[in-house]
């Protein structure tokens, strides 16, 4: 069931809502909320036993030697986050219908908001580390493509950069503390992991583990240093602000501090580094926000400062803590999200977000300023508001915990980020709606309540304010404590109580102070008039975030233009020299002072068929190097190479890897003569006679120490490991030819990383011709670059040609298992037949036939292949198997006989279509006037 409810938006959402896009908006968004709901209905399901602290765990191997699962987990902890993210994102999508614009697309929008969820529901139930990564950093992926949707404005591209940049590099840093994690404990199982706190903080490596996991969530939560990029990504719409501020993005980074807390607590400098920061940040960014002029801006400082306040309280070492800190995030939620709705309305009808010209519009938008007034009193932690409940348990347990002088700072420090809380709340509530004249200064005087549908998701969330602040007990104090038994992993925690009223005490001291303070320090500001953003830049020079960070990426392009300037010279020859030298000055390092020597293996006389092909081999290299300029006898001549390599192959009895070599040779020569056709005949001399020289001494180098190596390996003993696969290949992977099935079992997640890329390279030429225009050469003059049909006796010839070869590729695909085979042969065998009707028939006839209209069919056979190979490896998932792992049964059908079937033969059967339709792009772009032909008409015959 967890899979599914990640599937149902990365999947089912995306595709339902590209696909009603076709008939109206309302279903759209129908949708995609039926979408959201589902996935939050199928939670709600599991809420009882969950929160009751039963967890519910699913796993399906992946990668179990390298400790890589698919593994999920639903304890409260994960739950609470993903309530919060299908709820939230379900009144996103609500509100995001009316938000708006029909000019804008409103199911592009959906389809990266459901990415997004997919991405934090997958952060959330993974109990993989490396899962969780690869949901990390598609966070930051789906985040970048949401601040960019509007992609024209120059402010949603840098935002977009910055906020991906910042939390690439920080997810970068994560992994590393990954590995280490994984390298001291064993596993990448979180459940294993969190129960080795002491084996983890004992190791040597245990400050490097924690400061790397602390960078990425220090940048994914907006945390100073790196929380100028937040208030960057504001030019994002605003429904990805409030989803992304209430319920997703920026409270991963908090997730996971509260996931790996037990590994964590009890160390001083976690505790030390994580409240330190989080104190800075919280009374930072809450001063900052008092003086913000545009509206969205004043609530991304706030949104700073309060995940500040809950990193601080992550960092104080005791249960009460996290469980204030698990409330305020529940609190959070709601209140931000509602005002982020709250200000996308002011701006829908006033047409402006600056609260220089934002005033006096409470007769205009009365119902939206008591909504405003609701919300910011619960985000300045007024009595009666959840937000009231959850800063007092911050100051309750910052007292409580802290000694010393550290404890007067710290109630210092929070009392003033209270204080300014209070201050640019009531910033947002007076000089928005009260502070001047009506709407004198707004652009839309006729600015009035929008639907009720777009009021609806904020009423909800501003209702919930309140009932969560009269009755915490009754709405979320049970959910409270169970999140955080599950972080704290403390069975024995008796859990706390939320009350309104705890008697006087010094907190409420401190929140009378906040209160009172804001109030007057906000009236004090704005006396004479409105409140001017304040000019920071004197005062710290080139310490911003932000100018460092935009000096960084200044000082990186410069280097690497610098580099690129002195490197990309448009030699080929300079390329290659600069490869060469590389690679042997990295090859020859490690092997210094190694014993160079011959080996002691006994060494037997070169049979005379060896002898002949290395002389018809050094002829032919030869040769290359005496034509290499003329560029289609080079490739003749290299097909030639091609023979007596699988010639060799022949020789050593390793009929695959010859009948690859083959059918690769006569594909590829196919294509470079296509591409050479493009070019002039010859290759002009790039360097002068020295530079020959020179180029001369580091070949005869390459080449000798590529040569020695070779005789070094072949001259010693070592232990193959060919016997496990001799041995095993027909009881586990059921064949007995042992080739095929390493490629589709043993290793058969390499060989679906090679189809992929092969048809990536195909899909990346066609991208890279589209609208590619050569000039004719001279050797190319009087042909046409699309084949034109040729004589009648060649037609006739391949018409034959082409049902032989489909059964020689259906036999070769068939016996591939067990005998010399498989669908990579057998696709390129089929590539062969159809390059030759495309040379017999015309690529314009060859396409008719083949309804394959601009090699668009080719394209989906890529897809098809990639989807048939990848369902057969999940296929396993359902046995309980690994990814790819292959079943095999034997069958007497009754006119066939005994019958040996493999699952392999399917992913087998993607391969063959991968490579065909790979192939079949690039035949039809090269030969493709439209794609690589010559500008102007194409020249007569």
């Amino acid at each position: 069931m967890l899979p599914i409810i990640i599937l149902l938006p990365l999947i089912l959402g995306t595709i339902l809502v590209s696909w009603l896009k076709n008939f109206s908006r309302r279903l759209t968004a129908l949708g995609a909320i039926g979408v959201s709901l589902t996935s939050f209905s199928l939670l709600l399901t599991q809420a009882k036993n969950v929160f009751n602290g039963i967890a519910i765990e699913e796993s399906w191997h992946w990668l179990p030697q390298v400790g890589i699962n698919l593994s999920f987990r639903l304890d409260a902890l994960g739950l609470i986050f993903s309530l919060l993210i299908t709820g939230i994102g379900t009144l996103i999508y609500i509100y995001a219908y009316y938000y708006l614009s029909p000019k804008n697309s409103l199911s592009k929008l959906y389809t990266l908001l459901m990415l997004f969820m997919a991405a934090m529901l997958g952060i959330s139930l993974s109990n993989n580390l490396i899962i969780l990564l690869v949901f990390w950093e598609l966070t930051s992926i789906s985040s970048f493509l949401l601040v960019g949707y509007w992609s024209n404005y120059e402010a949603a591209q840098r935002g977009s950069r910055m906020a991906l940049t910042i939390t690439g590099l920080g997810g970068l840093a994560m992994l590393g503390g990954f590995i280490l994690l994984g390298q001291v404990t064993g596993t990448y199982q979180i459940d294993q992991i969190l129960g080795m706190g002491d084996t983890i903080q004992n190791s040597n490596l245990f400050v490097p583990i924690l400061l790397l996991i602390l960078l990425g969530a220090f940048t994914k939560s907006a945390q100073f240093p790196f929380h100028f990029w937040l208030p960057n990504a504001m030019a994002a719409p605003t429904p990805v602000s409030a989803y992304l501020h209430s319920a997703t993005m920026v409270k991963a980074g908090i997730f996971l501090l509260a996931r790996l807390l037990p590994i964590f607590a009890g160390s001083a400098l976690y505790h030390n580094v994580v409240t330190s920061i989080g104190l800075l940040t919280l009374c930072m960014a809450a001063f900052f926000a008092i003086f913000k002029e545009d509206l969205k801006g004043l609530l991304a400082y706030s949104t700073i400062s309060h995940l500040g306040l809950i990193i601080a309280l992550l960092g104080i070492d005791s249960p009460l803590a996290v469980a204030a800190a698990i409330f305020h995030i529940i609190n959070h939620a709601t209140f931000k999200a509602a005002l982020f709705m709250i200000a996308g309305i002011i701006d829908h009808e006033t047409q402006t977000r600056d609260l220089r010209k934002l005033s006096g519009i409470w007769q205009l938008l009365p119902f939206t300023g008591t909504l405003t007034m609701i919300t910011a009193a619960a985000m300045a932690g007024v009595p009666l508001t959840n937000g009231f409940l959850s800063k007092e348990m911050f100051f309750t347990e910052l007292l409580a915990n802290l000694s010393g002088m550290s404890v007067i700072f710290a109630a210092v420090v929070a009392t003033l980020a209270g204080l300014f809380a209070v201050a640019y709340s009531v910033r947002l509530v007076h000089g928005v709606f009260f502070d001047g004249d009506i709407g004198k200064n707004v652009p839309n005087k006729d600015a009035h309540e929008p639907p009720l549908g777009m009021r609806a998701p904020a009423i909800l969330l501003a209702t919930l304010c309140i009932l969560v602040g009269i009755l915490p007990a009754f709405f979320v104090e049970n959910i409270v404590n169970a999140g955080t038994r599950s972080s704290t992993q403390l069975g024995s925690f008796e859990g706390v109580h939320l009350a309104i009223w705890h008697g006087f005490n010094l907190p409420l001291l401190m929140s009378a102070i906040a209160l009172l303070g804001g109030v007057v320090f906000y009236f004090a500001l704005a006396k004479g008039g409105k409140i001017r953003e304040i000019d920071l830049d004197p005062m710290l020079g080139k310490l911003q975030g932000r100018i460092l960070f935009e000096d960084f990426l200044k000082n990186l392009l410069q280097i690497s233009r610098k580099i690129k300037q002195r490197t990309e010279t448009g030699s080929l020859q300079s390329y290659l020299f600069l490869i060469i030298l590389f690679s042997i000055a990295i090859v020859a390092t490690p092997l210094v002072n190694q014993g160079l020597g011959t080996g002691t293996k006994e060494l037997t006389s070169a049979p005379i068929t060896a002898i002949v092909l290395w002389l018809i081999l050094f002829c032919s290299c030869w040769m290359m190097l005496w034509f290499h300029h003329e560029r289609i006898k080079a490739v003749l001549i290299s097909g030639a190479i091609g023979l007596v390599v699988t010639m060799v192959f022949v020789s050593f009895s390793a009929p695959d890897l010859a009948l690859t070599q083959i059918t690769v040779d006569v594909v590829t020569t196919v294509l470079l003569l296509m591409s050479l056709s493009l070019l002039p005949q010859l290759t002009p001399y790039e360097s002068k006679k020295s530079h020959r020289y020179r180029d001369a001494v580091i070949a005869i180098l390459g080449g000798v120490s590529i040569g020695w190596i070779t005789w070094l390996i072949l001259t010693r003993d070592h232990n193959s490991i060919s016997w496990f696969f001799v041995q095993q290949a027909l009881p586990l992977g059921g064949g007995s030819n042992v080739v095929n099935v390493i490629l589709v079992d043993f290793r058969g997640f390499d060989t679906f990383g090679e189809i992929a890329v092969l048809g990536i390279a195909a899909i990346g030429a066609l991208c890279l011709m589209d609208g590619m225009r050569a000039h004719g050469t001279t050797i190319t003059q009087g042909l046409t670059y699309r084949f034109n049909p040729s004589p009648l006796m060649f037609r006739m010839t391949a018409s034959w040609i082409l049902p032989v070869a489909l059964v020689i590729s259906l036999y070769i695909f068939l016996r591939g298992h067990n005998y010399p085979g498989g669908g990579f042969v057998a696709g390129l065998i089929t590539s062969s037949a159809l390059i030759i009707q495309y040379v017999a028939l015309g690529q314009d006839q060859a396409e008719k036939i083949l309804r394959a209209k601009s090699g668009r069919l080719y394209e989906v056979w890529i897809g098809s292949g990639l989807v048939i190979a990848g369902l057969t490896g999940i296929a396993a998932w359902f046995w309980g198997r690994p990814f790819l792992t292959s079943a095999h049964i034997y069958v007497e059908p009754a006119l066939f006989g005994k019958m040996h079937l493999a699952s392999a033969a399917g992913f087998d059967l993607g391969v063959y279509i991968t490579v065909v339709g790979s192939a079949m792009l690039l035949i039809s772009v090269l030969g493709d006037s439209r794609h690589s032909g010559m500008s102007g008409p194409v020249p007569k015959e």
